[in-house]
């Protein structure tokens, strides 16, 4: 790893280290930074990261990728899907140029979350090309690969390769992606880390101890792996009944918001548990594409998400 350090320097506001990779390869490269990043990371408190990669004279180097968003839970049956569905939709409507993946390859259900049922993405040298979404939200789906209910029965290895092909299409001008992940901290979610680098993670949990557990393990691998916590959102949180306006909580109340605290993360906001976003969703129509009550708590998380991204421009890849 010595001889590929150009230079590093330290600034008030972040670390650069830049890398010189002539001779290697796209994964060579991969393996490089992972390598430096897990060595700068055990070495504690640290300003963000920043790491460019130097050819050599006449070689070049390959374009940025996307960011990536990861959303995460570490338990299914949170509403995570819904949640990275309406964030992208927000996104696009504030000007981000961003596209979907649903890394949710055993149980993908972006397809219907997006009005994106029965399409079938077109390809190009091996290389996919994203199904276009009515609300400017390119994306990709193992849903749009295999037959509608046809059950996928991959091991690890297979659903890693089926993801590397989702995230490594052509995205074109699409700058971030969000990235909806399986529930759990599995292959899938390793591969995510250790290949494509998220820039960051939002982390989604009801309010109930069980699922924050859950929550609480999926930082720890986000952690480990010196990805930023991008902060937390709880979902479910609190039902109105559509008859007599009376608010109950059958999940508890702000489970996530204390954890965030006790944790030292941002806590992005609650989504109450209402008729309307469950009959959207179910529709294809994400509340997030409205300017009604529904969509509101969407649209502010991804406002503060849209402001981590500004405020963190220094955590995206600088090369592939």
């Amino acid at each position: 790893m010595g001889d590929r350090l150009a230079s590093m320097r330290l600034g008030a506001e972040s670390l650069t280290v830049v890398l010189e990779v002539g001779g290697l390869d796209t994964l060579g490269r991969d393996k490089l930074e992972i390598a430096v990043r897990g060595a700068l990371h055990g070495l504690g408190d640290l300003p963000p990261l920043r790491i460019a990669q130097m050819a050599e004279r006449g070689e070049t180097v390959a374009p940025k990728k996307p960011r990536i968003i990861a959303v995460g839970s570490g338990k299914g049956g949170v509403g995570k899907s819904t949640v990275s569905a309406n964030i992208a939709v927000a996104l696009a409507r504030m000007g981000v140029k961003v596209g979907l993946v649903d890394a949710d390859i055993y149980g993908p259900s972006q397809p219907r979350l997006m009005a994106s049922e029965g399409e079938r993405p077109t390809a190009k040298d091996k290389t996919l090309n994203p199904v276009p979404t009515r609300y400017g939200v390119p994306m990709l789906s193992m849903g749009h690969l295999a037959e509608p209910g046809q059950a996928i029965a991959w091991r690890g290895p297979m659903a890693g390769n089926a993801l590397a092909q989702l995230i490594e299409a052509d995205w074109g001008d699409v700058d971030t992606l969000v990235v909806d992940l399986p529930p759990g901290t599995g292959d899938v979610q390793l591969t995510m880390i250790q290949r494509f680098k998220p820039a960051g993670a939002v982390i989604v949990s009801t309010p109930q101890d069980l699922a924050l557990m859950d929550a609480t393990r999926a930082i720890g691998l986000f952690d480990k792996a010196g990805v930023p916590v991008i902060g937390m959102v709880e979902n479910m949180a609190g039902y109105a009944c559509p008859h007599c306006g009376e608010v109950s909580d059958p999940f508890g109340q702000g489970g996530a918001e204390a954890a965030a605290k006790t944790m030292g993360y941002d806590f992005l906001g609650r989504i109450p548990l209402t008729l309307n976003i469950r009959a959207a969703s179910d529709a294809g129509q994400p509340p997030a594409a409205g300017d009604d009550d529904a969509g509101a708590p969407f649209v502010a998380i991804a406002g503060k998400v849209a402001d981590w991204l500004k405020a963190n421009a220094d955590a995206e890849p600088v090369t592939a």
